[in-house]
């Protein structure tokens, strides 16, 4: 026996060195994966159905630009076919759309940054989009007529996404489409929230935005607003949030209940949200499940008073925080203009003149606001340090939803047909 053992001292040895290789080899892989990733910033062209990628820091310049409608022909061929496909088209784009088809909503990249996941409300789906080839992956037609606002997990495996006329939140597996659960909202659900640990999913239905009954006497007509919590694995309601009770609570009978675009503070105490016809911003305690404070801001003298101009019922549209939770960015959309907020006085800063800023998200190191602006076809940075604008990028036509994602590292565009 004991001539046998540097024999299998020799084997173990070797079998160790097998593992630590392997281990290591992994490890190199993971990291190699890692590192062939680049984070960029998507911006949704709604009107013309492009997305244009740029960078997420710096200048923001274009790195390329992606087709969200190669199957439009036989889309539109489903459409002309279905009487009530068509009614339901044509109202998208004579209500919501101005008079254009709305072509891209959200979206979001898979984890491994090979493709981008779009809600096209106009075509009442979801689809994934390969970005090497252009080609579709999948395709998710949702419940009713017209899909919205997106939302992704923490860790970046689900999707959920509105169906407007449904009144329901599909939640999608990433990477097949594959629906994995879905749950009933109010009137209308617009804005979808992952809690930061992934358990809940926080969804804002907005009512009827698309409507002339906008006087105060009238909003009983605009439906049933309310934030809906679920838990984000069974999908089942948690909690509602009506924030009419909240409002009142608080002499402000005449608001809008309407949540529209929403942030969290990092530690996600709070919730900062916009609603319907109101130049400002709210804050919501969420342990207490009051609001506890308001934010007027300043109205721009050229905007009418007349609400039936104001564009879905938006007056302020966009809004979001930098990392460290101390300024918040508001999109002020029929004023013109963005600005920089300090969290603890709510003291604006200078005002950023913007074209119907339309969204406001934040850049990849943090440093910038990122607005859409869809009145001039481009994107703005604004220094949340200095409140001060940094520069603007040409995009296509009307920008809405900006979001960052990951593209591969040698990625410069995607074929468009």
């Amino acid at each position: 026996m004991p001539a046998f053992r540097p024999r299998h001292l020799c084997s173990a040895a070797a079998a160790l060195i097998l593992t630590v290789t392997a281990a290591t080899a992994a490890t190199a892989a993971t990291d190699s994966s890692a590192a062939a990733l680049r984070e960029v910033l998507f911006v949704g062209n709604n009107w013309d159905g492009t997305a244009d990628v740029i960078k997420s820091t710096g200048d923001f310049s274009k790195v390329g630009r992606i087709n969200v409608i190669p199957d439009k022909a036989a889309r539109m061929a489903e459409i002309n076919a279905d009487p009530i496909k068509w009614i339901y088209f044509m109202a998208i784009r004579n209500g919501v759309g101005e008079g254009h088809d709305q072509f891209v909503d959200d979206m979001y990249t898979t984890p491994d940054g090979k493709s981008v996941v779009v809600s096209r409300p106009s075509f009442a789906d979801v689809v994934s989009i390969d970005l090497a080839t252009g080609s579709i992956n999948w395709r998710f037609p949702v419940s009713g007529y017209r899909s919205d606002h997106m939302a992704v997990s923490p860790d970046g495996t689900r999707v959920a996404v509105s169906a407007s006329t449904a009144n329901t939140v599909h939640v999608l597996d990433i990477n097949t489409g594959k629906q994995l659960g879905s749950f009933a909202t109010g009137d209308k659900p617009h804005e979808n929230i992952f809690t930061k640990d992934g358990k809940y999913i926080w969804n804002m239905a907005i009512g009827d935005v698309n409507t002339s009954l906008d006087d105060p006497a009238w909003d009983w007509t605009k439906g049933d607003r309310r934030i809906t919590v679920v838990d984000a694995t069974t999908y089942k309601q948690v909690k509602v949030i009506d924030m009419r009770d909240r409002l009142n609570a608080i002499g402000l009978t005449d608001f809008s209940d309407a949540v529209r675009p929403a942030v969290f503070s990092p530690d996600e105490s709070k919730l900062y949200f916009q609603v319907s016809f109101f130049n400002g911003f709210l804050e919501y305690d969420v342990a207490s499940d009051k609001i506890t404070r308001v934010k007027t801001l300043p109205k721009n003298p050229a905007t009418s008073e007349d609400r039936t101009t104001w564009v879905n019922d938006s007056r302020h549209h966009g809004i979001s925080m930098n990392p460290a939770g101390t300024k918040l960015c508001v999109a002020g959309t029929m004023d013109d203009y963005a600005t920089v907020v300090d969290r603890a006085t709510l003291q604006e800063g200078p005002l950023v003149t913007a074209s119907k800023p339309y969204w406001a998200t934040v850049s990849g190191d943090g440093k910038d606001c990122i607005v859409s602006e869809s009145g001039a076809d481009q994107v703005t940075a604004i220094d949340f340090a200095t409140g001060q604008k940094v520069t603007s990028v040409s995009v296509g036509d009307h920008p809405q939803r900006v979001r960052l994602g990951h593209v591969q590292a040698d990625w410069s565009g995607t074929p468009t047909g």
